[in-house]
């Protein structure tokens, strides 16, 4: 270590020697102390270094400091909560480590800069406290040096950093800016750490106010005098292409800088040429501001974007044309270090991995990302959403929590307020309790920064809020409104399937933008192939614990298949829940929680990614942006299932918000089953506008054609272009052949046992009603079984298409709609004590419980033979195409000779199971 600190002081002399540098990099070796008890600096400080060494930036996790974690996999809390970091510690830390300021930064200003803390920093200089403390959770810690540094001088630095919590900004610590759920409540610095040398006369600040109406841009400079002298002087603003370099503008202006702290503006006339920003050409200016003073000069650089984020009534507007935001959240979710990344970078790779899915848009819960992220979101065209570090169902109780968000509002305009992807900005997350306090803080901000739209919360359960916008509002986010549910969760269970519905009906009286709350959380089976990912400082306890009890129940060759299945159906329903959203006028986007896994909060793994923005090989980026496009092509039909005296009938929409109106297009639709063609046809060309374009057209297809149970696709493309989009429907005879032939039917248990002692084929049936189990249910999990418990916690249908009980009844190994109706008249048997036998079609099971589930069941009792069906194969069958087509094909292979199940035992067991229940449908809400 000793020869370590001989090769840092060397280069550390050889930078002092050159006269051009004007800043100090911090970063490297540092000496730590680790300081539990909170003994202070006299204890922790005696003029020397510690014995302790640690990389900076960087962590005690990633260090391997602080209380190594003891805990073993196991399927219970707190494994289960979120990912556990190897080592933990909370308290307050000091760091230390030599520094030599340059002797020519006499007469300067040095300024320390540390890039990101968690929570509290201090500062020292050879034992002398630096005066003052930061405590921002989101913008760098900066602290004036000058008076306690002497340049050429070998001194002590040390930072004492806190990471205990400071704030109530949320209830168990779930707000993403200070958790263990995603990003842990690390204890380090992150980013860049340097001292910079500063004249007297500088410029501390440069704010910029595009008007892409004007083309106009105005700079709003804090100009800063630490001297006792009035100083002379020169601006020069000089407006140019980031990238391409082409001048644009220019202004000067002299004035007089008296001690302290005075404001200048200037304003620069770009040209009517002068590009836009947007999503589709995200051109970038830098504004460089020359300070002249006392024949010293200085520069001082900002990139911005010529944009203007608006509203028209209900519709999100970006200079001047309408916008719909395709949105996922981003909640700190970064598994190898459990910090956010601070390099443009490694943001460039996370926001390719969302576009490839077809988003625009990136909603931060409540936090606020590194510069790098706004960085990286301009140059790729990403609209961004910041929060505040909140999510508080008490939010107002505590003044000094309400004043350190003021504050945090402010430090975030003043050092991010710049970047044109930072268009919208709430509040916090689902905030509660004093409304009030909240529309003055909105208030606050909206006059203090007017380059972004503003919400008060991104949706809230208070009673008496939620369902309306407020008054300081400039766009909604929500779940419902007064008038009902604008997402999936309150409908896809309830409701039967069918695609030519939206969400109009909610939005009745509300005049504002709507954007859909955290649509989805639909919960997918764990990637256990994902465990040797995890190479960081935090460990997959969850992950291990589910593997283990695959393994204890023989199961672990399951979880591929579960993975795939219960991933397939959250396809489904992020496809129809988007669907739904583009073709409501009034809804300006959706935010999805979540395109990739959210590891914490109970390991709620919605995602179709994997939490490193990774596929799980459950959809592939085209496919998804079949349906998540700047331009996508809609149909609207009343239902998934169809007798074949009907007629297929659907109405074509189109919805663009693209780069440029379409001129003179074509769509085209075929319909095909198994890949043969059906059916044709194309609109006539015409023009798109932007925004929902409907009634451009019918198919009419009669289904007469289709003489047996047939899956068909119906694709929609819009000709010479890559947009193209794509549905499943169902259809089957109208009178499909009841054959009993040999096989009893009876729904009761007592029955059944009887025929089978004869030797008799036997579908029993009973009333689902009745049966002890679990809810049929069509959609899967919502979020994750352990955060919602109170839930019936399976994951939709797991069966092989290619069992000859299913021949006539077309499906996938999966869920789709067409399963809908089964699954919602049944209650889930749970097969455990089954030995033998076959499950036909299965049920995943949530990764809590890792129970065998089934809804269709085979197997041979004594001398009798047994189907067990516990969806409802007897009711109304004549309303119901798709029970009456189940039958029909189970009936088909009890009576054939393919039917030859194995042994089955247990089954004399299960009397308790049947007529023991009076089971009802759990609400949407009351998961909650």
């Amino acid at each position: 270590m000793k020869n370590l600190f001989i090769t840092w002081l060397f280069c550390l002399l050889w930078v002092s020697c050159t006269s051009s540098v004007t800043h100090l990099d911090l970063s490297g070796q540092w000496t730590v102390r680790l300081d539990s008890t909170d003994t202070g600096i006299k204890s922790s400080w005696s003029g020397k270094l510690y014995d302790t060494y640690i990389t900076l930036p960087g962590t005690t996790d990633e260090a391997c400091l602080g209380t190594k974690n003891t805990l073993q996999p196991a399927l219970q809390k707190p494994q289960l909560l979120h990912l556990t970091r190897k080592y933990s510690y909370i308290g307050p830390a000091w760091y230390s480590r030599e520094i030599q300021i340059p002797a020519e930064w006499k007469g300067k200003d040095c300024i320390l800069h540390l890039e990101r803390v968690l929570w509290d920093t201090q500062v020292w200089v050879d034992g002398k406290k630096v005066e003052g403390h930061e405590e921002s959770l989101t913008t760098p810690h900066k602290y004036d040096l000058t008076s306690y540094l002497h340049p050429g001088k070998t001194q002590i630095l040390t930072i004492r950093v806190d990471n205990r919590k400071r704030y109530d900004i949320s209830a168990g610590n779930l707000a993403h800016a200070y958790t263990n759920d995603t990003q842990v409540m690390w204890n380090g610095i992150l980013g860049d750490m340097y001292i910079v040398a500063e004249d007297k006369a500088r410029i501390e600040n440069l704010q910029l106010y595009p008007d892409a109406a004007s083309h106009t841009v105005k700079a709003i400079i804090t100009l800063q005098n630490s001297s006792e002298e009035t100083k002379q002087i020169n601006l020069n603003l000089q407006i140019k292409g980031k990238d391409d370099g082409k001048h644009y503008a220019s202004a000067e202006k002299q004035t007089q800088a008296a001690k302290g702290s005075s404001i200048i503006e200037l304003t620069c006339k770009l040209g009517e040429n002068a590009p836009l920003w947007d999503e589709f050409n995200p051109y970038l200016y830098q504004a460089s501001l020359e300070l002249e003073s006392d024949q010293s000069t200085s520069v001082t650089t900002e990139t911005f974007g010529l944009r203007n984020i608006q509203h028209t009534d209900n519709q999100l507007t970006l200079n001047g044309k309408p916008i719909f935001l395709r949105g996922t959240l981003e909640c700190c979710i970064f598994p190898l270090t459990g910090t956010p990344p601070t390099d443009e970078k490694s943001w460039e790779a996370l926001y390719t991995s969302a576009r490839e899915y077809g988003m625009n848009h990136l909603r931060f819960h409540s936090w606020c990302p590194p510069e790098a992220a706004f960085h990286a979101a301009d140059k790729m065209g990403f609209y961004v959403q910041v929060e505040l570090p909140v999510w508080s169902v008490t939010l107002g109780k505590d003044s000094a929590t309400v004043e350190f968000l003021r504050n945090e509002a402010k430090r975030i305009s003043k050092e991010y307020g710049n970047h044109p992807s930072f268009c919208f900005w709430s509040i916090g997350n689902e905030l509660q309790y004093d409304f009030t306090i909240l529309s003055d803080m909105l208030h606050e901000m909206k006059q203090a920064d007017n380059r972004h739209l503003y919400t008060t919360t991104s949706f809230t359960f208070e009673k008496g809020h939620g369902d309306r916008p407020e008054k300081e509002d400039d766009f909604f986010v929500t779940q419902w409104t007064q008038k009902g549910w604008v997402r999936g969760q309150g409908v896809f269970n309830q409701e039967p399937p069918s695609f030519d519905k939206d969400f109009r009906a909610s939005l009745e009286g509300i005049n504002l933008p709507l954007v859909t709350h955290e649509v989805g959380q639909y919960s997918v089976y764990p990637d256990l192939t994902e465990i040797p990912k995890y190479t960081g400082t935090l460990m997959p306890l969850n992950f291990l614990a589910i593997k283990e009890d695959l393994e204890k129940k023989n199961l672990i060759n399951k979880a591929p298949q579960y993975l795939q299945a219960s991933g397939k159906l959250a396809a489904i329903l992020y496809k129809e829940e988007i669907e739904r959203a583009l073709k409501t006028p009034g809804i300006s986007g959706f935010q999805l929680l979540d395109l990739h896994d959210f590891p914490g909060q109970g390991t709620a793994l919605v995602g179709l990614l994997n939490a490193f923005w990774e596929s799980k090989g459950i959809m592939t980026g085209q496919e998804f942006r079949e349906f998540c496009s700047p331009v996508v092509p809609l149909l609207r039909f009343p239902k998934a299932t169809y007798t074949n005296n009907e007629k297929f009938e659907a109405q074509i929409e189109l919805c663009n918000y693209g780069k440029e109106e379409l001129k003179d297009k074509v769509l085209s639709w075929e319909i095909t089953a198994n890949g043969c063609l059906l059916e044709k046809g194309q609109t006539p060309a015409r023009s798109f506008t932007f925004g929902h374009n409907e009634n451009l057209g019918k198919i009419s297809f009669p289904l007469q054609q289709i003489r047996k149970a047939s899956k068909l696709e119906v694709r929609l493309s819009l000709d010479r272009t890559e947009y193209s989009n794509h549905w499943n429907v169902w259809v089957y005879p109208e009178n499909p052949e009841i054959q009993w032939g040999e096989v009893k039917y009876t729904r009761n248990y007592e029955e059944a046992l009887a025929w089978l002692d004869e030797g008799k084929k036997v579908l029993f049936n009973p009333d689902w009603r009745t049966i002890k189990g679990i809810e049929g249910k069509f959609v899967p999990v919502f979020w994750s079984p352990v955060h919602f418990p109170n839930q019936a916690g399976s994951m939709g249908i797991l069966c092989d298409p290619a069992h000859p009980a299913l021949a006539d009844f077309p499906t996938d190994m999966h869920s789709d709609w067409q399963w809908w109706d089964l699954n919602i008249n049944s209650t889930t048997l749970v097969a455990d004590s089954l030995q033998g036998g076959k499950a036909i079609v299965e049920m995943v099971d949530n990764f809590v419980r890792n129970r065998r589930l089934a809804s269709l069941y085979e197997g041979q009792i004594k001398k009798g033979k047994l189907i067990l069906a516990t969806f409802d194969l007897q009711n109304d069958l004549d309303k119901r195409p798709v029970a009456r087509q189940m039958l029909s094909s189970i009936l088909n292979y009890m009576n054939s000779s393919s039917f030859s199940p194995d042994p089955l035992s247990g089954f004399e067991t299960l009397k308790n199971v049947f007529e023991a229940a009076v089971n009802q449908k759990q609400s949407a809400k009351s998961i909650y």
